[in-house]
């Protein structure tokens, strides 16, 4: 089926702009697409690679060198320049692909037996001078994560096997379509996203119409569809190739890298590539709208489409930009107009200061003071808000104990494809890396049965050993937050929210998937389903009421039904689960006994479980930690959850 074409799709003007300027100037650093599902987000990338103008290669090149100025360190060097021009290459990078795919591989059989260096290519190499497209980039597993990081920042992908290394040119521009809904990005990778694009389906009911029509009528007929489009997408390829030739001859004048600096400054990004990225889309934008030199405009549309994903300060953090905060800044930057002779009212004249700057009185200033003030809840009364959480912190790791083969993560042991070596896979296991040491051992014993007599071993399929890894791996961590009356304290709710979205945090690191189990007043509810959007879980969190009886056991029978049915969906992410509660149990009759039956049909699947002792003051129940018993968990209170303070527990009781 044919690609469907770029102008035919409807709306989305600056996803459109954003891949137009990453497509005129790649050291852009491509875009990243953000949007909710079905907004078309990877029907237009891919539709992208057909306006992209064809690009000269040495014929007979794996790696598309340039026959201007071939790559001498090329796995295919040398080379015999013959120039082969073909359409620029859109590679998808999926998912689930294994590293080999991704960096290509070497030939380990070819290597001990003829002593050749047989490297075959992977998708990094396909990409080189091309587009690589990575949809739901943001279920990117870490390791494959790390090898895009590093292609990105040096241009160039080394693969290192068994002493044995390769290395070759792989420059592309990086696309990423992802739903925040799944959860975000690792901020490097984040950052090396030159652009960023939200998208949202339109809700005009006429648009939306259209998008149906043209849809119905692409799956219909592809080619008489794409072929109505043909002399509109063949016009802004060739207004693309256009721009791209006028580039060079944009001027970046003192005055414009004095703005963006001061734009960038204004909105406290942090390193210098939001700098960088921001200067390189103004000249493309330049270029694009047929100026020799960066204006005003320019800077105004590259801040929108380089700065929002840059102003993150931790995950829970929304991007986006202020546009009244970015005209602000432009305005600021904006080159003092000559004032001319001063006029009656000028300083000194004995006029009073406009806005009250004379010290007699706060002005507007001090009455937008005083609206802060009362806003903010600071002076006077007002309805009670929720309880917000405080700053989160460095919390401390919990782990699932014994060795797992779940996802990639950070958090429990795990035998992984990636990671330290610990060992040989049985015989005839072929699965991730080839083990040299053990596969000499197996070749060795049979050379002189099979006939040796030159350099290399002589080798057989059944020769071959891989190697067993142990790294780490993400799990389900699973929250059951009791939000009943006796939680209900504004200063003990806070502290609790505080630590548990310290703990969500921690999650986002080890890359976990979360859930959120609530009980309060008798019943118990999943407010999230598993997820590894830990936004999400934060936002819930924040709004979460209190009140009522302690339905413990209630919220303790929900959690195993949630991890019953994850068991089937993920069987491979081991859970652990983390009970926030003071141990109380007062809904329903023999509530203490329910809620410890609970614990132990939890403790008898092998549940791994973490009991948070929100109990406080002097007189102490100590429930919690009877739970902890029942359920075969680790008991930690309140005030040791973050990692400073088990650092600080540890040498008071070595003292």
């Amino acid at each position: 089926m044919r690609p469907y074409p770029f102008t035919a799709v409807v709306g989305m003007p600056d996803l459109r702009l954003g891949l137009v300027l990453s497509a005129i100037s790649p050291a852009i650093g491509g875009v990243l697409v953000r949007g909710e599902k079905g907004t078309a987000k990877s029907t237009m990338v891919r539709a992208l690679a057909g306006l992209l103008p064809e690009v000269d290669v040495v014929e007979g090149c794996r790696f598309s060198c340039d026959p201007v100025a071939p790559d001498p360190d090329c796995p295919d060097a040398p080379h015999e320049v013959r120039a082969l021009r073909r359409p620029a290459r859109l590679v998808e990078l999926p998912v689930g692909a294994a590293e080999d795919r991704v960096i290509g591989s070497l030939n380990l059989e070819r290597a001990l037996t003829e002593g050749i260096t047989d490297f075959q290519p992977g998708l990094l190499a396909a990409a080189h001078r091309g587009l690589l497209y990575v949809d739901e980039v943001n279920l990117l597993h870490d390791h494959l994560v790390d090898t895009l990081l590093d292609a990105a920042a040096m241009g160039r992908a080394t693969v290192e096997r068994e002493g044995v290394s390769v290395s070759h040119a792989a420059r592309f521009v990086l696309i990423g379509t992802m739903n925040p809904e799944e959860g975000e990005l690792r901020p490097q990778l984040l950052d090396r996203f030159g652009l960023t694009v939200e998208v949202a389906a339109s809700r005009d009911p006429e648009q939306r119409a259209e998008v149906i029509r043209r849809r119905l009528a692409y799956e219909a007929d592809p080619d008489s569809f794409a072929a109505g489009y043909a002399d509109s997408d063949a016009q802004l390829a060739a207004e693309i190739a256009a721009a791209q030739k006028l580039l060079p001859a944009v001027e970046l004048t003192g005055d414009a890298v004095r703005r963006i600096a001061e734009v960038c400054a204004a909105f406290e990004v942090d390193g210098m590539r939001a700098d960088i990225v921001t200067a390189r889309t103004a000249v493309a934008h330049a270029a694009w709208s047929g100026r020799t030199e960066v204006t005003s405009e320019d800077i105004r549309v590259a801040a929108r489409l380089a700065l929002p994903h840059r102003r993150r300060r931790n995950p829970f953090d929304a991007p986006g930009i202020d546009e009244e905060q970015l005209e602000q800044a432009l305005r600021d930057t904006e080159p003092p107009e000559d004032p001319g002779p001063p006029d009656d009212d000028g300083p000194g004249s004995g006029a009073p200061p406009a806005n009250g700057e004379d010290g007699a009185g706060n002005g507007e200033d001090g009455d937008r003071s005083g609206e802060r003030g009362t806003a903010n809840g600071e002076h006077g009364g007002g309805q009670q808000q929720s309880v917000g959480a405080g700053k989160p912190y460095r919390a401390r790791m919990f782990s699932v104990a014994g060795v797992g083969a779940g996802a990639h993560g950070r958090r429990s042991r795990a035998l992984t494809d990636a990671g330290r070596t610990i060992g040989v896979r049985p015989p005839g296991t072929r699965q991730g890396r080839p083990h040299l040491i053990a596969t000499v051992r197996a070749a060795a014993p049979h050379q002189r049965s099979r006939g040796r007599d030159g350099a290399g071993l002589v080798l057989r399929p059944g020769d071959l050993r891989f190697a067993l890894r142990e790294g780490r791996e993400g799990n389900l961590v699973l929250f059951c937050v009791d939000a009943s009356g006796s939680m209900g304290a504004r200063a003990r709710m806070r502290e609790v929210k505080a630590a548990v979205l310290s703990l969500l945090l921690d999650a986002y690191q080890r890359r976990d998937k979360v859930g959120l189990v609530t009980f309060r007043a008798g019943a118990a509810e999943l407010a999230l389903p598993p997820t590894i959007s830990v936004e999400a879980a934060a936002a819930r969190l924040e709004g979460l009421p209190a009140g009522g009886r302690t339905p413990l056991a209630e919220g303790l029978l929900e959690a195993a039904r949630v991890l019953r049915v994850e068991a089937v969906r993920d069987p491979r992410r081991r859970p652990l689960l983390v009970v926030v509660t003071d141990g109380r149990a007062t809904s329903g009759a023999d509530a203490v006994a329910r809620a410890h039956a609970a614990a132990e049909v939890l403790a008898a699947a092998g549940v791994a479980s973490v009991v948070m002792d929100c109990e406080t003051g002097r007189m102490r129940l100590g429930l919690a930690a009877e739970l902890a018993a029942h359920l075969g968990g680790e008991h930690v209170p309140l005030g040791e959850v973050a990692a400073d303070a088990l650092a600080t527990e540890v040498r008071r009781r070595a003292a």
